[in-house]
C-alpha cells in the first residue's frame, strides 16, 4: 500500500491539461530533462529536444499575440543572433558551428516562454524534479566514491610489508579521502554546474523553516553535496544567500543564534582540503614555475588575465564564437601558462568570454539581460539571492560553452524575467513545499 501511494503521490507531481496534450507533454518534457539534469548531459538532451518541438507546435496553435511585457525575452535571440553574425570573421567556421548549434536553445526557449502560460505550481515543479535528480546523483557519488575509497585502501595495503603501519593507514585513508572532494566526487557533470543547481534549491528551500524532517534531511544532504563539490565560488554564493536571510530574521535571537550558526559553518567549509589548497596556491598567482600542481582556482585567475589582454587587442567584436578559444589557448602558449595551454581551458568567466568571442556588441546584450533581471528581483533578499546565484556562477566559469548551461540558463532566466510568473517571487515566497 504504501508503495501504490508513493507511486501515485509521484504521478501527481507531472503537469496534466485536458484541453492541451501538447501543454501537457511539454512541461512534462520539461520535468523528466530537469530530473535527468545532474545525471549528465546524454540523459535529458532527448527530452529538451522533444519540448523544443512540442513548444513549436504550441506556438502555431496559438492565437495569441506576444505579450508586450514580455518581450525583453526577445535580448536571447539577439544574442544567438549576434553570436552567428560573428560567423563572418571566424576561420573556425567548424566549431562555430557546433558552438551555435549547442546555444540553438537560447534562441528557442524564451521565443516558446512568449506563448506559453505557465502558473507558479506548475514552474515550481521544475525545480521539484530538480531536486530529486540531486539527491540521487548524491547517492550515486557517495556510492562510487566509496567503492573507489575502499579500492585505493586495499591497493595500498596488498603493496606494503605491514598492514599495521600507522603512516600506511594514514596514507591509504587520505588517498582515499580525496574520492570524496571535488572533481573526484562528481563523475556525472562538472561540480560547477551541480553547485549552481544546488544553490538554486536551496535558494527557496532555506527560504521556509525546517519543521519537518523530511525537510531538515533534504536541507543536510544538499549542504553536504556542495561541500564535498568544494566549489570555493559556491561557498561564495552560499555565504552570501545565508547572510541576506539571516539579516531578514526580525527575532533578535534567533538572529544571533543563526548568525553563531553561520560563522561555525563558515569554519567547517573553511577547512575543507580543497580550499586550503586554494590558499596555499592562489596566492602565487604570477608564478608559473611547478604549474603542474596548479589548482583550478590559480588556473581561473591565469584564463582572466590571458582574457583581459587579447580583449584589449580587439574590444569592439572580439575574435568570432569559432576562434576565441583557438586564439585564447594560443595567448597561454605565449604567455607561459602552461597548465592552461595544455588542458585548452576556456576564459571560466561567461563575461570574458562572450567579449572574446563577440566583443563589446555581444556583452552589451548579455549584460542587459542581467541589469532586467535584477531590477525584476530586487523586492526581497529572496530573490536578489537567486539573482546572485546566476550571476556570480557566470563570473565564475563560461556557463554558456557547454550545454549543461546553455539550456538551464536558456529556461530558468526567461522564467524569471516573465512578469505573469516570476520564479523568484511567486514560486520562492508563497508556495509551501509539502
Amino acid at each position: 500500500m504504501r508503495i501504490s501511494k508513493k507511486i501515485v503521490e509521484f504521478s501527481g507531481m507531472f503537469y496534466k491539461h485536458e484541453d492541451n496534450l501538447v501543454l501537457t507533454i511539454f512541461w512534462n518534457s520539461l520535468y523528466i530533462a530537469f530530473l535527468l539534469l545532474p545525471l549528465g548531459i546524454n540523459l535529458p538532451t532527448p527530452f529538451f529536444i522533444s519540448s523544443i518541438v512540442l513548444g513549436g507546435i504550441n506556438i502555431f496553435k496559438s492565437d495569441k499575440k506576444l505579450i508586450p511585457d514580455n518581450k525583453i525575452l526577445l535580448l536571447f535571440p539577439l544574442y544567438f543572433i549576434v553570436m552567428s553574425l560573428s560567423l563572418i570573421y571566424t576561420d573556425n567556421i567548424s566549431d562555430g558551428l557546433n558552438i551555435l548549434q549547442r546555444s540553438l536553445s537560447l534562441f528557442l526557449f524564451p521565443v516558446i516562454f512568449l506563448f506559453v502560460k505557465e502558473d507558479a505550481s506548475t514552474v515550481k515543479k521544475l525545480f521539484d524534479f530538480l531536486l530529486l535528480g540531486l539527491i540521487i546523483s548524491f547517492f550515486i557519488n557517495f556510492s562510487v566514491a566509496i567503492y573507489n575509497s575502499i579500492s585505493i585502501m586495499k591497493e595500498e595495503f596488498l603493496f606494503e610489508i605491514s598492514i599495521h603501519d600507522f603512516n600506511v593507514f594514514l596514507n591509504s585513508f587520505l588517498n582515499g579521502w580525496n574520492y570524496f572532494i571535488g572533481d573526484e566526487f562528481s563523475k556525472l557533470i562538472n561540480p560547477s554546474y551541480l553547485s549552481l543547481y544546488i544553490l538554486l534549491v536551496l535558494s527557496y528551500y532555506l527560504k521556509h523553516k525546517l519543521d519537518t524532517r523530511l525537510r531538515t534531511v533534504i536541507v543536510t544532504i544538499l549542504f553536504l553535496y556542495i561541500f564535498l563539490l568544494a566549489s570555493v565560488a559556491a561557498y561564495m554564493i552560499l555565504s552570501i544567500m545565508s547572510l541576506l536571510l539571516i539579516f531578514n530574521i526580525s527575532d533578535k535571537n534567533r538572529k544571533h543564534t543563526m548568525m553563531i550558526m553561520f560563522f561555525l559553518g563558515c569554519i567547517v567549509f573553511l577547512n575543507n582540503p580543497r580550499v586550503f589548497d586554494f590558499y596555499s596556491k592562489v596566492k602565487d598567482f604570477g608564478n608559473t614555475m611547478e604549474y603542474g600542481n596548479s589548482t583550478s582556482e590559480k588556473a581561473r585567475l591565469l584564463s582572466w588575465d590571458a582574457s583581459v589582454k587579447l580583449i584589449e587587442e580587439a574590444p569592439l567584436l572580439g575574435y568570432g564564437i569559432g576562434d576565441a578559444n583557438d586564439i585564447l589557448i594560443q595567448k597561454y602558449k605565449e604567455l607561459g601558462y602552461a597548465y592552461n595551454y595544455e588542458n585548452k581551458y576556456n576564459a571560466h568567466n561567461q563575461f570574458l568570454q562572450t567579449t572574446l568571442q563577440t566583443g563589446i556588441v555581444g556583452l552589451g546584450v548579455l549584460v542587459s539581460i542581467f541589469i532586467l533581471l535584477a531590477i525584476r528581483m530586487k523586492r526581497s533578499r529572496n530573490e536578489f539571492s537567486v539573482f546572485l546565484i546566476l550571476m556570480i556562477s557566470l563570473i565564475f566559469e563560461s556557463m554558456l560553452v557547454r550545454f549543461n548551461g546553455i539550456v538551464f540558463f536558456s529556461i530558468i532566466i526567461p522564467l524569471l524575467l516573465k512578469k505573469r510568473s516570476i520564479l523568484s517571487s511567486r514560486i520562492i515566497r508563497n508556495v509551501p513545499i509539502s
